[in-house]
């Protein structure tokens, strides 16, 4: 997601990154583990196996885990960081990161061979920040509950809905390059790395300006009014995708960046026959959207308020994930309007059998399995939960991503044995 509704972004600073002789020192052993892992021959069978998948000739099913409850994962102190400079922060927890899912998670991971180094930019808000009461339960997840306070009232609240703009921080992002060439120069290749796929869901947005039960009852009462804040999300997006396209600063996403709420992005259909390597276009990459606040809003209600103005975006795309938590399988005849559809999210709520009949070979199933597991662990149930699915789907192509954990109740070894679980289903 490139916004952060709940707060103004703010500008990145254009200086120097000045570390320590230790800081640099302990990136550097943390890019040499990375090194090491990224040279296992795996990584390239597993990348095979995702393009296979995503080019809808899978041989097996593949497996990933993500949006992890990491404040809960240290064990050993292997997550604790041990620099002091924000930007070494920054990168020593992403590394770090890397290698303990490598060494307790991997399922179907891929490790590059290089560090990525992003590009420095900034981007305007949409002139709405959530508005909201918050209640924890645990106040180092960044998972809690909101209350959200409405902002969207009447027509002209619309306005205050704005474009934003993009900056392309170029000294910034050089900064951050020579930092990282110094400190991994013989280690690890460093490459730059542009904005690769972008999380376009504006009804994520809207809802927590425009309050559910408000929303739910406009779409019906209001109609207008909703088509038009719509609209004007759409309109944000666009502008801002306009940007990164003529500022030169989008990145390729076929490789393994997370597509949607799936897995990775391997596949041989893009970036497509017209790419120039100097130059990604939308076209070269993957597009994705999903509506999960219309969990229980009708086919032709999904189409009207949602699906058929994203067509403005997704059509931009080379191919098209679509879907997140919101079951889908009713809603199959409106998908298969979307151009260029390649995967669609298959969410615990799903009735099985009907979204595997609906959709069946012609996509790819991204199955949720659902994180609740980890509240009562069972790994029988796990297990028998894989296993199930796996068979209805026969002869799909298919993949399995746990995500959405809130917490594992601090017994990070719980997610260790669903991997193992799950890699063992998919093998058999």
């Amino acid at each position: 997601m490139l916004h952060d509704p709940s707060h103004i972004p703010q500008i990145p600073a254009e200086q120097e990154i000045v570390l320590s002789g230790s800081e640099k020192d302990i990136l550097r052993r943390l890019g040499a583990e990375i090194a090491a892992i990224a040279s296992l021959p795996v990584h390239g069978e597993k990348a095979r196996l995702w393009q296979k998948m995503n080019d809808l000739n899978q041989e097996r099913a593949m497996v990933w885990i993500n949006e992890i409850p990491w404040h809960e994962m240290n064990v050993n102190d292997e997550l604790t960081l041990r620099t002091n400079h924000p930007w070494a922060r920054d990168l020593e927890q992403s590394l770090r990161r890397t290698i303990y899912q490598w060494k307790h998670f991997p399922c179907d991971m891929v490790v590059n061979d290089y560090l990525d180094c992003p590009i420095v930019y900034h981007t305007t808000d949409f002139g709405i920040l959530e508005d909201v009461d918050r209640a924890f339960t645990d106040d180092q997840n960044d998972i809690y509950s909101r209350h959200f306070k409405i902002q969207i009232k009447e027509p002209e609240d619309i306005e205050k809905i704005r474009l934003p703009k993009i900056t392309y921080l170029e000294k910034a992002t050089q900064f951050s390059l020579d930092a990282m060439n110094d400190i991994f120069s013989g280690t690890i290749p460093v490459k730059k790395v542009g904005q690769t796929h972008i999380w376009y869901t504006p009804w994520d947005f809207l809802i927590r300006w425009w309050g559910i039960e408000e929303a739910m009852i406009d779409l019906y009462m209001r109609p207008e009014m909703v088509h038009a804040a719509y609209e004007r999300m759409v309109d944000a997006w666009m502008h801002e995708l306009d940007q990164f396209e003529a500022q030169n600063l989008l990145s390729l996403d076929c490789n393994n960046t997370r597509i949607g709420s799936g897995g990775y992005g391997y596949t041989s259909h893009l970036p497509g026959p017209d790419f120039k390597p100097d130059y990604v276009r939308p076209i070269n990459m993957w597009g994705c959207s999903n509506a999960q606040i219309f969990s229980s809003v009708s086919p032709e209600m999904h189409w009207e308020f949602a699906l058929e103005h994203d067509l403005r975006w997704l059509k931009r795309f080379g191919l098209i994930y679509y879907g997140c938590c919101e079951p889908l399988d009713l809603k199959a005849d409106i998908l298969k309007r979307i151009p260029n559809l390649r995967k669609v999210s298959i969410s615990p709520w799903v009735n099985s059998k009907r979204a595997v009949e609906s959709l069946g070979e012609k996509y790819v199933l991204s199955r949720k399995p659902s994180p609740a597991i980890f509240i009562d662990w069972d790994a029988a149930e796990a297990r028998k939960q894989l296993i199930d699915f796996k068979e209805a789907a026969k002869g799909c192509n298919l993949e399995f991503i746990m995500k959405d954990i809130s917490t594992v109740k601090y017994q990070p070894q719980k997610l260790w044995e669903w991997a193992e679980i799950a890699m063992s289903v998919v093998n058999e």
